[in-house]
């Protein structure tokens, strides 16, 4: 049973069949439809969601809710399982397909859903972040705003606030390291 600190939220203990079928029962259908967008392949999708809380339920002892929510980790999974999916039947050596169903096949990763759990992973990530990096990245990366209108604003010199940037990005790259998303 993990300790308080790294216990599961909603007392979700996944190493245990009840916590990982509470879990299932709570997240498992939003995770298929994601990875059925993706994929278009019903029984891929059926798959990765299998595949997800079956890594999830190996990995029980690693998850950490200071780090990240059940839902969060587990999206990373599956994300992570989408695009290996993705690159496996990449790999495939073709067949002839009618070319009908060859102009109806597009690029997975490019899709609105995988954008929405990329933008959640990220916010999750600059949560972890001091708030002086995290700041310094909103404002010039996600906003493009000009280093020196920044820094101006904040009151540092340009040179401080391009340090924050640098360790914020740092430390960002950390924190989504630490939440399990493969960059």
């Amino acid at each position: 049973m993990p300790s308080p600190q790294r216990g599961l939220r909603n007392d979700h203990d996944l190493s245990r069949d009840d916590g990982i079928r509470a879990a299932y029962a709570e997240h498992g259908a939003e995770l298929y439809r994601f990875a059925l967008r993706q994929l278009n392949d019903e029984g891929a999708a059926r798959d990765v969601v299998q595949e997800t809380f079956v890594r999830a339920w190996r990995a029980a002892d690693r998850f950490d809710p200071s780090l990240a929510s059940l839902r969060v980790w587990l999206f990373a999974i599956a994300r992570n399982l989408v695009i290996d999916e993705s690159r496996r039947k990449a790999a495939q050596p073709a067949t002839p397909q009618s070319p009908d169903l060859l102009t109806e096949l597009g690029p997975v990763t490019d899709d609105a859903d995988d954008r929405a759990v990329q933008s959640w992973l990220v916010e999750e990530a600059l949560r972890r972040i001091r708030p002086e990096a995290r700041s310094a990245l909103i404002e010039t990366y996600l906003r493009g705003r000009p280093y020196d209108e920044v820094a101006a604003e904040q009151g540092v010199p340009v040179g401080t606030l391009r340090s924050r940037v640098f360790y914020g990005l740092k430390a960002l790259r950390l924190a989504m390291d630490e939440m399990g998303v493969e960059l």
